[in-house]
């Protein structure tokens, strides 16, 4: 069944096997809430719902998190669980298309379910997707190195996870921002990283070492973004000598934005998604319509904003 992180409603983060029992606080409506993997980005969208079931005492929130961005088992583990506790509708970060089948089980029992942070686009089924548009932060980001660049320039790319559709956008909107300039630039490499710090700096001293007049670097996640700053300092390269854009707006990239080790982000809002995300699935348990999707918004930190 996998190992699950269990954040109880009334407690801080414990670890649990998924075959656990949850405690947790009494309400007349029981949600689920399920998130990919343990960092801060995750962390704060918890910390939204959190804040959101404050207001609302009639409500017990159950919270599984999975090991990693790809840990489709942990995910199928928690779902099924959450489905044999009785919730009546689950909250969930999807890892990949691979949740489906238990998502459908959860839904014929009578569970409503709502996705957060990226869609399952085949998937019928879901009452709403409550999420960042990614394609238009993507955007952002090619628009403002645009300005950065010019013809001639070379940009590697640190790539989330190829095929989950949220983070394709965020490479396919970075691109399209680069206008008529993507034409112009020698795009050297796109290295998937799994949204993982380790694989990032990796993927990063891959491309340096391939391309060591690399120009600017641009990921996909927060986490490579930040272990492509180890690389570019591992290889000697001054800060700020190579231009790199994240996607995330963690708070270690803000103050590596601060520090001048990071040039952007483009900065999601996680409390909002995770807030939204279990009040737009309240409404669906109740019965109410809600929005198909619901855009949480984006906005670009450099260091002119940063602090």
């Amino acid at each position: 069944m996998g190992v699950l992180v269990l954040i109880l409603a009334s407690a801080a983060a414990v670890a649990s096997t998924a075959s656990a029992k949850p405690r947790h606080a009494q309400g007349s409506v029981k949600l689920g809430f399920i998130t990919k993997f343990p960092v801060d980005f995750y962390f704060t969208l918890v910390g939204g719902a959190k804040t959101w079931q404050k207001s609302h005492k009639d409500v017990t929130i159950v919270y599984a998190q999975g090991k990693s961005a790809t840990d489709d088992a942990g995910e199928i583990a928690a779902i099924q669980d959450m489905v044999a506790a009785g919730v009546k509708g689950i909250a969930i970060t999807p890892t990949s298309p691979a949740v489906i089948p238990a998502l459908n089980k959860a839904v014929k029992a009578g569970v409503k379910v709502v996705l957060m942070d990226n869609d399952l686009p085949t998937w019928k089924l879901k009452s709403s997707v409550v999420a960042t548009n990614n394609l238009k932060g993507g955007v952002l980001a090619g628009q403002w190195l645009a300005q950065q660049l010019k013809a001639g320039d070379s940009l590697g790319i640190l790539e989330g996870v190829p095929g989950v559709p949220a983070l394709d956008d965020r490479v396919n909107g970075m691109l399209k921002g680069l206008g008529s300039l993507q034409s112009q630039l020698k795009i050297v490499s796109k290295l998937e990283t799994d949204c993982d710090q380790t694989k990032g700096a990796q993927a990063a001293q891959t491309m340096l070492t391939a391309n060591p007049n690399l120009t600017a670097i641009y990921s996909a996640c927060g986490p490579p973004a930040l272990g492509a700053i180890q690389s570019i300092k591992n290889a000697g390269i001054k800060p700020g000598a190579i231009i790199l854009v994240g996607f995330d707006g963690l708070p270690d990239e803000v103050a590596a934005i601060k520090a001048g080790t990071e040039s952007a982000s483009v900065a999601q809002h996680p409390a909002k998604i995770g807030s939204l995300g279990v009040a737009t699935l309240y409404a669906a348990v109740q019965g109410k319509k809600v929005a198909k999707n619901v855009d949480t918004g984006t906005s670009l930190i450099t260091k002119q904003n940063a602090k």
